[in-house]
């Protein structure tokens, strides 16, 4: 594997894991020491994801990391996190075992895993996901997650959540 900093190609692996249906790899460069994650996973099969004018593009994982990293910028979430719930609608995405997916499929299975995660995240990937013409639009969208919230009770909030919170400020 190639070093991101100096462009050396030998690198040792220093720590290995499974996260969803890929293997994180930390390694560290043999020439300048530095150290780095990279991600290995089966090339799949393709899926064409139809785009609501009718466009049909390639499913594009990094895209998908993008926008569910958007979501949760400077919220307490780790990266390790945001990979599995990449990993895991990547992975539900091929299980339906189509060679075509709207993209409306492909928002609400991240709007599933992110509801239950960080309720800003949630908001926030909804707001462009949903493209809200108003406020009106976006208040009716958490006044739905509120009463999903509340029907779903203390364990849907706790539910992918670190072990502890950083006090504020700190």
């Amino acid at each position: 594997m190639r070093c991101p900093y100096c462009q050396r190609g030998d690198s040792r692996v220093i720590d290995s894991r499974e996260v969803g249906t890929s293997i994180r790899r930390r390694r560290e460069c043999i020439r300048c020491g530095q150290r780095f994650t990279t991600y290995e996973r089966l090339t799949p099969v393709s899926l064409l994801v139809v785009k609501r004018d009718g466009r049909r593009e390639p499913f594009d994982r990094e895209k998908l990391y993008r926008g569910i990293y958007t979501a949760c910028a400077k919220r307490p979430i780790s990266d390790e996190t945001i990979e599995a719930v990449v990993a895991r609608v990547e992975s539900d995405l091929f299980a339906l075992g189509k060679a075509e997916v709207e993209s409306r499929a492909v928002g609400e299975m991240v709007m599933d895993r992110l509801r239950p995660l960080d309720d800003v995240a949630y908001v926030r990937f909804a707001s462009v996901y949903r493209r809200f013409k108003d406020v009106d639009g976006l208040i009716e969208q958490i006044n739905e997650f509120k009463k999903w919230k509340k029907r779903a009770g203390p364990k849907a909030s706790a539910e992918g959540k670190p072990a502890s919170r950083p006090a504020p400020g700190s």
